[in-house]
């Protein structure tokens, strides 16, 4: 029976579970892989298990500019619906209630702002 998600180690599983579906993703791997080498892969799920805390629980431990690290990459609409796809897929196989929905939410809403940064940036040039 799925429960909702409810701490840091509910956060990695869906963190892990989502990223490997990412790393495999016939659009999204090339992007993905490219410009996180396999030896850092690991700092980089820390950083998303930091990051998802802060946004579902309001912890603190994340420091960063997310929007800062994707401004540069060869990506459009179809990478963020294909992201958010995934995640909602991963957040559905794993979990239930208004948490897991927050989730999906917020993931939603961080696609949508990043999504239009990017197409306003790549307009201007």
């Amino acid at each position: 029976m799925k429960t909702d998600i409810s701490d840091k180690k509910d956060i990695e599983i869906f963190v892990n579970s989502f990223y490997s579906k990412v790393r495999e993703n016939e659009m999204l791997a090339p992007v993905f892989n490219a410009k996180i080498p396999d030896a850092a892969w690991p700092q980089h799920l820390e950083r998303m298990y930091d990051f998802w805390n802060a946004i579902l629980f309001a912890e603190t431990g994340f420091q960063g500019n997310p929007m800062q690290k994707h401004l540069r990459l060869p990506i459009e609409e179809k990478h963020f619906e294909q992201w958010l796809h995934l995640f909602r897929q991963t957040i559905d196989e794993l979990y239930v209630g208004p948490k897991a929905e927050e989730a999906k939410t917020r993931a939603e809403s961080i696609a949508k702002i990043m999504n239009f940064k990017i197409a306003s940036l790549q307009s201007r040039h």
